[in-house]
């Protein structure tokens, strides 16, 4: 599984972002592609701790769901999105492209961090874990815009 904190795979997500317009359109989900740009923000600053949605502790979530969150096979398409999460008002696309890049950045050059707060969902995450996590979600959007 590669890692956001890996700099060419940092590299790979910037270029396929900016291979995105604002004509851009899902093979799957609802979102615009604003939307998208702005719902992947959301994990990477819950990891930067710039966002702090109310999330609870999920037990099921924790058992069954955290290790598909950075293990190597893919997410299905259409996977339920939290509501915390869910992007439903419209965005302006250069503004959120702009923002995801700059977290995308400032995600990457945590790299060398040891201490990460839990996830206020599913707890702790080694780095090695969150780098995998932040890219696997990030790869997952891009290939809904067939990118």
């Amino acid at each position: 599984m590669k890692s956001l904190f890996e700099e060419s795979t940092q590299h790979e997500i910037e270029n396929r972002i900016h291979q995105l317009s604002v004509s851009s359109r899902p093979v799957w989900g609802k979102m615009n592609i604003s939307q998208m740009f702005h719902h992947c923000q959301f994990p990477l600053k819950i990891a930067l701790r710039k966002e702090h949605p109310e999330l609870k502790p999920n037990l099921f979530a924790k058992l069954f769901f955290k290790k598909s969150m950075y293990n190597d096979k893919p997410w299905r398409k259409n996977l339920p999105t939290h509501s915390k999460l869910k992007v439903i008002e419209q965005k302006n696309f250069e503004k959120e492209k702009e923002i995801l890049l700059s977290l995308v950045t400032e995600f990457s050059n945590q790299k060398d961090k040891k201490e990460w707060d839990p996830h206020p969902m599913f707890g702790n995450f080694t780095n090695e874990q969150w780098g995998k996590m932040q890219y696997k979600h990030l790869d997952h959007h891009l290939q809904q815009f067939n990118v």
